[in-house]
C-alpha cells in the first residue's frame, strides 16, 4: 500500500541513517533522490560518502530543484522513493540569490519559489505509484538566527515541513538516533 513518511530531526540526529535502514528493510526497488549539490570540497566528500553507503541496486536521481517533476519523469518501477533532503532543496532555491540581495529581497519571492517546489512535490506524491520516505531538518528548536537570511530560511523551511507533515501518513522525529513516531497519534 502506497504511503508517505516524513522524517524530521536536527543535524546529525540520524535522519538519513533511519531512512536508509527503513529503505533497506523494504521490499522492492528503491529510487534515492539526492538534493545536495557539491558547493565545496567538504560537501563533495559528504556526497561521495553517502553514495558509498547506499546499496548498489538502488537507483539514484540527483534533483537539486524541480524535484517533483524529475521524480515523475524518472520514477520508473520504483516502489519506494527516498528524498534526502528537503532542507537542501530549500537551500538550493535560496542559493539562486546572492547573499547581498537578502537585505532587499522581498520575502514573498522566496516564499513563492519554495511553495511552488513543495506544491510540485505534493503533486508528485499523488501521481507516482510508489511510497515515499522524505527527510528534512526540524529547524524550529534552535536559536533564532542573527540575520535576515537565516530567519527567512528557518521560517520558510518550517512552513514547508508543516505542509509535508500534513500530507504524510506517518511522521517521525529523530532525537539522538532514536525515532519518535509523532504521526499518527496527534489529532488536530
Amino acid at each position: 500500500m502506497k504511503s508517505v513518511i516524513l522524517v524530521l530531526g536536527g543535524a546529525r540526529s540520524g535522519k538519513s541513517h533511519f531512512a536508509q535502514e527503513y529503505a533497506r528493510r523494504s521490499e522492492g526497488r528503491v529510487l534515492f533522490v539526492a538534493t545536495a549539490t557539491a558547493g565545496d570540497e567538504d560537501m563533495r566528500r559528504r556526497i561521495e560518502k553517502h553514495k558509498q553507503e547506499r546499496p548498489a541496486d538502488w537507483r539514484t536521481l540527483e534533483a537539486s530543484t524541480d524535484t517533483g517533476k524529475q521524480i515523475e519523469a524518472n520514477a520508473g518501477d520504483a516502489q519506494l522513493i527516498v528524498i534526502d533532503c528537503i532542507t537542501l532543496l530549500v537551500n538550493n532555491i535560496f542559493s539562486r540569490y546572492d547573499e547581498k540581495m537578502f537585505d532587499t529581497l522581498e520575502d514573498e519571492i522566496l516564499e513563492r519559489a519554495v511553495a511552488a517546489e513543495i506544491e510540485q512535490l505534493q503533486q508528485c506524491l499523488k501521481n507516482v505509484n510508489a511510497s515515499f520516505l522524505i527527510v528534512s531538518n526540524e529547524v524550529g528548536l534552535g536559536l533564532v538566527p542573527d540575520n535576515r537570511m537565516g530567519r527567512l530560511y528557518r521560517d520558510i523551511l518550517g512552513r514547508a515541513n508543516q505542509i509535508l507533515a500534513q500530507t504524510a501518513d506517518e511522521v517521525y522525529l529523530m532525537v539522538a538516533g532514536i525515532p519518535l513516531k509523532i504521526k499518527p497519534g496527534y489529532k488536530n
